[in-house]
């Protein structure tokens, strides 16, 4: 994305991780009060329309970008001290799949219909 030039439509993302069985009712409950610092972070980082569903143990999570980068904005996101520690409460709650790619905590998926 070039950066000179206004975001108008998003860039839509899709990923998927496992929760840990034992773990999903603590996850849920979690999720039921974000901390404001997280929403923030998000909102800061050009991400909107935020969801996080969840299936026979499997969360799929689903977001819209409408920044011109997303890297830099996820950079700034794992840099912020808030959202590090909402992670590092999350982390021992999930259970990432072994084909996500380096560096992915949440495997991307691949988006293979879409209707507006």
């Amino acid at each position: 994305m070039n950066p000179s030039v206004p975001v108008t439509k998003p860039v839509r993302y899709g990923c998927v991780i496992r929760v840990r069985p034992e773990r999903f009712q603590e996850y849920r409950r979690e999720h039921a009060a974000v901390w404001p610092e997280v929403l923030a972070t998000i909102t800061r980082c050009h991400i909107r329309n935020y969801s996080i569903y969840h299936q026979d143990g499997f969360l799929f999570g689903y977001y819209e970008y409408y920044g011109s980068d997303h890297a830099a904005d996820m950079r700034v996101m794992a840099a912020d001290p808030a959202t590090q520690r909402w992670w590092a409460l999350m982390e021992p709650m999930q259970d990432p799949l072994d084909s996500r790619q380096p560096g992915e905590w949440w495997a991307r998926m691949e988006e293979v219909f879409h209707l507006d």
